[in-house]
């Protein structure tokens, strides 16, 4: 493990203004998001979707890497350049999602834990040689009424993503531990705090057991909010209090960067939370982003797989990257959505 190599990869990717793009989308998800805007998920179809959001101009000052899926690492561009070598070229780190998805616990129905163990060290090794310096690995926590999620479905969890981040570092691979507390539910922002707290204090009780170098991986984690059924929900700033409290609790100084996903709130809302996080700052961390749909809805909707719509779905997605860009230093204003 060089411990040098891991901790500037990660630097690299939080740099100032800088964010992830989580472009790892699972053919089965991507399908959802074409069906929204009635296209066909096809082979080509994807692949040009991606070539649209990773050579838009400019993205590259606000951008420092990309989480590719599988499909996506081996395709490339028209004329024929891998995306890997497309990023790189554009000072964008490229990385890969490397978990095969979330199945029921056995004997625990109510809860997930991720798969994808078996034979990641040999996946990890082709992926480095296509070009990927970083990898992401996901783990889902339910919050339900009853006493889920359990002392054990978080440990189990919590043990995956140390072992996977641990096989990462072992090839000068920086993971991104991504222990997602979900939004779906009637919880209140006091019980998704609660609840996030016992995550992040496992996951990191782990990792440490694990021998993961703090300096070397990303976080990826929720922000505290409550569920989307919750009868109460909170203003911005009891969002950025409540998340700013608990991953000051729970989080090593020492880890680089912190790159929130944004969980299925609307790029408005997480653009607006990570603003309000950051204004909350210095942090002892770089406090980023690794959004997906919050940065690829707006997108889609603009391209509507025509190609004479390039040009304003380019606009769009560098829009987007751009106002996240601001939030990161605390500098963005709502009624930028509008006036721009």
């Amino acid at each position: 493990m060089n411990s040098d190599k891991l901790s500037s990869v990660a630097k690299a990717i939080v740099a100032k203004q800088k964010g992830v793009l989580a472009a790892d989308e699972s053919n089965p998800t991507i399908k959802k998001r074409f069906d929204s805007i009635k296209v066909e998920s096809t082979e080509e179809n994807r692949r040009r979707y991606r070539e649209i959001l990773f050579s838009t101009q400019g993205i590259e000052r606000y951008i420092g890497g990309v989480i590719l899926f599988d499909e996506t690492l081996r395709q490339g561009t028209r004329e024929g350049i891998p995306f890997a070598e497309l990023l790189s070229s554009r000072g964008i780190i490229p990385g890969i999602k490397v978990d095969k998805g979330s199945k029921s616990l056995a004997l625990c129905p109510d809860e997930q834990i991720t798969e994808g163990l078996d034979g990641l060290r040999e996946r990890l090794v082709e992926y480095k040689q296509m070009g990927a310096r970083f990898a992401k690995w996901r783990a889902v926590i339910k919050i339900k009424e009853r006493d889920v999620p359990t002392s054990f479905g978080i440990r189990a969890n919590a043990h995956v993503l140390a072992r996977y981040a641990a096989l990462c570092q072992e090839l000068d691979i920086v993971p991104i531990v991504e222990p997602e507390v979900l939004m779906d539910g009637a919880h209140d922002i006091e019980r998704c705090e609660a609840v996030t707290s016992r995550v992040l204090e496992a996951v990191f009780t782990e990792l440490d057991a694990h021998h993961v170098l703090f300096e070397g991986m990303l976080l990826k984690p929720n922000m505290v909010i409550a569920g989307l059924k919750s009868t109460r929900q909170e203003n911005v700033q009891r969002v950025a209090e409540a998340t700013i409290r608990c991953l000051a609790r729970y989080t090593p100084a020492a880890v680089p960067g912190i790159i929130f996903l944004s969980g299925g709130q609307s790029p408005e809302d997480a653009t607006d939370h990570l603003n309000a996080i950051n204004m909350m700052g210095p942090h002892p961390w770089q406090v980023s982003f690794s959004y997906g749909r919050a940065l690829q809805a707006p997108v889609l909707a603009s391209w509507n797989g025509r190609e004479d719509n390039l040009a304003v779905a380019q606009k769009t997605f560098h829009k987007r990257c751009r106002l996240n860009g601001l939030a990161r230093e605390g500098k963005y204003a709502r009624v930028m959505e509008t006036t721009e």
